[in-house]
């Protein structure tokens, strides 16, 4: 299967603190890869390297196309796109006016159209976007007007809008309730099916394990297991890295759960 997103010997260094050692990973066409860890991993960082937010070492390709040397912007141009943990939105600006500032791509013919025809800039991308995560009835709502979950699933849209390659998803659970948490598994892998590859990050374990396909686990800035999410919930070291080894039965019995 064609790698969509490959790293390779990803490190990063804050002074003398090793964040990330030779990190690689890769993200195939057609698929969600979701990268876990306890606290403190390295996960996010990871996100930032590849995205180009924080200085790193190593290889970052997009369908065979090596991005180590370009900005975050040009990345994003590229195809490779990010969320944030937090949700950011403009509160004064319509969920559809928000998604379409982050599909607009400034140039010159853009702004000499939208004097001319008075053509609202990346209107018809943010509504794709949000029927694609199920969105279509909230776009002339203002953000202040959404349920957590609601606002969530348009960071998603957000991040669908300038039709990316590969996203990164950071924490895109965090917050939400059982209910909501199981409405975004479905919505990312709606994004999935439709053809985006997805990077996912986030601790809740029972929406990682039931849509992701594949699944690296990080403890120290260092990969220390790989596989399908019933290969990585029974793995040793997983359950290691999370409770320790007294806790071994547990946490295995705790993933399965999460993952039931």
């Amino acid at each position: 299967m064609t790698a969509a997103l490959r790293a390779e010997g990803v490190s990063v260094s804050f002074g003398g603190v090793r964040a990330l050692v030779d990190v690689g990973l890769e993200v195939p066409e057609g698929t969600m890869v979701g990268l876990i860890g306890p606290n403190g991993a390295g996960k996010t960082t990871f996100i930032d390297a590849i995205t180009g937010f924080v200085r790193s070492t190593g290889r970052v390709e997009l369908h065979g196309r090596e991005l180590s040397r370009l900005t975050p912007h040009e990345r994003a141009r590229s195809g490779l796109t990010r969320t944030w943990q937090a949700t950011e939105l403009f509160d004064d600006l319509t969920v559809a006016e928000n998604l379409a500032v982050a599909s607009e791509t400034p140039s010159v013919w853009g702004t000499l159209r939208e004097i001319l025809w008075r053509s609202p800039p990346g209107e018809a991308a943010a509504h794709e976007a949000l029927s694609l995560v199920g969105l279509d009835d909230v776009a002339d709502r203002l953000p202040d007007e959404l349920s957590q979950g609601e606002r969530k699933l348009v960071g998603v849209a957000r991040a669908l809008a300038g039709s990316p390659r590969v996203v990164c998803f950071d924490e895109p659970g965090a917050g939400l309730d059982t209910t909501e948490s199981e409405q975004l598994g479905r919505q990312l892998r709606r994004v999935v099916d439709q053809g985006t590859a997805v990077l996912l990050v986030d601790h809740d374990m029972g929406l990682v394990l039931s849509v992701c396909d594949h699944i690296v686990v990080l403890e120290f800035g260092e990969v220390i297991a790989t596989g399908t999410p019933d290969e990585v919930r029974r793995d040793p070291r997983v359950v290691e890295a999370y409770l320790g080894g007294a806790g071994a039965r547990r946490a295995a019995d705790a993933l399965d759960m999460e993952a039931g």
